[in-house]
Parts: structure tokens; sequence; C-alpha cells
């Protein structure tokens, strides 16, 4: 064989294992790189639904619990609170929840699957601040037109027992609510999607 042959094989030789080796470095860096891109064990169980028992709230009281890394609130309304949810509509920026995000089985004066238990995720649609609970009627700093609801300190949005954001605040809309269902009259689940809709 000539001295020209063997060099031509070294050379296509040493281009193929560069070329084998190349691929296989190539595959070595990305794959850590495209698992780190699939969600972990921790992030699964954070956008796992959750399941709340309702029986335990008193009337009148709210509860927080976390899901998905957001405050969700759970609050037990009582009838008087839910009569008032009409009388003020007029100071409302969006009464009839046109504009804010809900799910469909929340499209209603209340707000909610079911008119005594409201759910929100508990951030102020303005910058995300947390809003306060404020139950009491016309409390001198809130007014003689506060039937009770949320108020944010950090700019002053004002939200009534329904989620939904009084007019000329700085807040836009009203308060969001994550996708929920009852699995039974006292279990809530938060997190709650239609197949169609995905996880």
């Amino acid at each position: 064989m000539s001295r020209h042959l063997k060099q031509s094989s070294r050379r296509r030789f040493l281009v193929g294992a560069t070329g084998v080796m190349g691929a296989a470095g190539v595959v070595g860096v990305a794959t850590p790189f495209v698992c780190s891109l699939a969600p972990n064990e921790k992030a699964k169980q954070v956008r796992a639904p959750i399941k709340v028992d309702v029986s335990k709230i008193e009337v009148g009281a709210m509860v927080t619990v976390a899901w998905n890394g957001l405050p969700i609130w759970i609050l037990k309304r009582d009838k008087q609170s839910l009569l008032s949810l009409k009388k003020h509509e007029a100071l409302l920026a969006d009464p009839d929840s046109i504009d804010s995000i809900q799910p469909k089985n929340t499209k209603n004066t209340f707000r909610s699957v079911r008119s005594d238990i409201a759910v929100y995720i508990g951030l102020c649609t303005h910058l995300g601040c947390t809003p306060k609970y404020r139950p009491e009627l016309s409390p001198i700093d809130l007014g003689e037109n506060w039937h009770g609801g949320f108020f944010c300190p950090c700019h002053g949005s004002k939200f009534d027992l329904a989620g939904r954001v009084y007019k000329n605040v700085p807040a836009p809309t009203n308060l969001e609510i994550p996708p929920y269902r009852f699995i039974d009259n006292d279990l809530l689940e938060i997190g709650y999607r239609e197949e169609s809709e995905g996880v």
C-alpha cells in the first residue's frame, strides 16, 4: 500500500472518529440541559390539585392555603354579606366580571360555585400586593359605602366580598379565581381542570 493511500485512510479514520466523539460530546452536554427543562417531582406536586375541608371554616372567617405557589383565600360568607353584593354594584368597575380571570363555573353575582364559599387568589391585581380582609361595615377609614371586602394597603385598591374591584382604584380587574370544584358538600378541590384543559 502506498504511503499516500495510508495517509488518506488514516485521515478518514481520524475524521470519522472525531465526528463520532463530537456527536457523543453534544449528546452528553445536551442531555442534562434537556432534562433540566422537564418539570421535576417538586414542580409537579406544586401544580397538583389540593383538597380543603370547608366544614371547619366558621361563617365570616377566611382561611389561606397554598396552591401552585399562590396564596388561595377561602371565605365563608354569611347571608347578610351575600345580600349586600347587589347594593353597591354602581360603585364597582366590573360588577359582572366581564374583564376578570375566573373559571366559567363562577360567572355569576357571587363569583363562586357555591354562594356561601368564595375562593380567590389572594393577590391584588394591580402589583401583586396582599390585600387585607376587612369584613366590618362602614369603618371610618373605608367610608360608609363599605360593606366588607378586601383592602390593599399598598396603593389603596378595594374589592368587595365577591372579589370585585371598586371604581377609581389602581387595580384594573377583579381578584382572580383559581380553577376549583366541590368533590362533595364540604370537600373543595383547588387546581381542578377539565380533561380537555390539561393539568
